[in-house]
């Protein structure tokens, strides 16, 4: 029997295809299911710890959600908030300890739902906190409900139906919403849909996180992720569901950007071009 090619060997492109797993995190399997963008998601947060260079530095925050156990895939010190309360948290690390580097990591349910006056006073107050966020308009874990960033007429186990515009109002656009807070330093929304916006996505991260490391003030990224699970889609149909239908109600943009001098920061559309 001939051996089974390396992935770089079997690759036929210019480039290196080789996984190389971020220092900043261990190689325990996910829990997460197939198709979720967490774990992608996951991954560049720690391509930027290594980036740089703040693993000794660095406290994250995760509370309640289907990121509840994101603290086990880390090799830096993690604190598990109460569900919501991630930013109240991080403020009182960074508060305590000024010189760390202090992220949360939010889903939408617990960021725009029971946590948005915590995230909200922290973006007004301009906390020196990274946050990442992650809205797949649903709550994954507790069992498909509707979420604040629900679409109009998704059909959740509690909007069976389709949610509706008259009982429950629009999707919150939570970058629309903090865009009017003058601490915020670095806003954006990018979604995890193709390779050219994942590359997106590290390019907004690494703004997010200078912002903190340059004492600017507030930085949040959204990403557009999946939940084919609850979506009932397969997870090649809930990236194209992002693509087409998600990215029409949450346009991708950099929303604020006090951090890059030159105001040349690609939008997902056009580095998907």
């Amino acid at each position: 029997m001939s051996e089974v090619p390396s992935t770089a060997a079997a690759c036929e492109c210019d480039l290196e295809c080789v996984f190389e797993r971020p220092d900043a995190m261990n190689d325990k399997p996910m829990h997460y299911c197939p198709g979720c963008t967490h774990g992608i998601i996951h991954r560049l947060v720690g391509e930027m710890i290594d980036e740089f260079g703040l693993i000794e530095r660095t406290v994250g925050v995760c509370p309640v959600g289907c990121s509840v156990f994101a603290f086990e895939y880390f090799n830096c010190d993690f604190i598990e908030a109460s569900h919501g309360r991630a930013a109240a948290v991080a403020t009182a690390v960074k508060r305590c300890d000024p010189k760390r580097f202090v992220f949360t990591y939010q889903g939408d349910g617990d960021l725009a739902a029971i946590g948005l006056a915590e995230t909200v006073h922290a973006a007004a107050r301009g906390e020196r906190i990274c946050v990442f966020f992650v809205n797949n308009g649903i709550y994954g874990m507790t069992g498909g409900q509707m979420a604040p960033t629900s679409l109009i007429g998704q059909k959740t186990t509690t909007s069976p139906d389709g949610r509706s515009l008259d009982i429950s109002g629009p999707p919150i656009g939570v970058c629309e919403m903090l865009a009017s807070l003058p601490s915020v330093a670095f806003l954006a929304r990018v979604p995890i849909s193709s390779p050219k916006n994942i590359n997106v996505a590290r390019k907004y991260m690494r703004l997010a996180v200078r912002a903190q490391l340059e004492n600017k003030g507030y930085s949040l990224v959204e990403f557009l992720g999946t939940c084919p699970v609850q979506w009932g889609m397969s997870p090649i149909n809930a990236m194209k569901y992002v693509d087409d239908t998600v990215t029409g109600v949450f346009p991708p943009h950099v929303f604020i950007d006090r951090v890059s001098p030159a105001k040349n920061v690609p939008t997902p559309v056009e580095a998907a071009t």
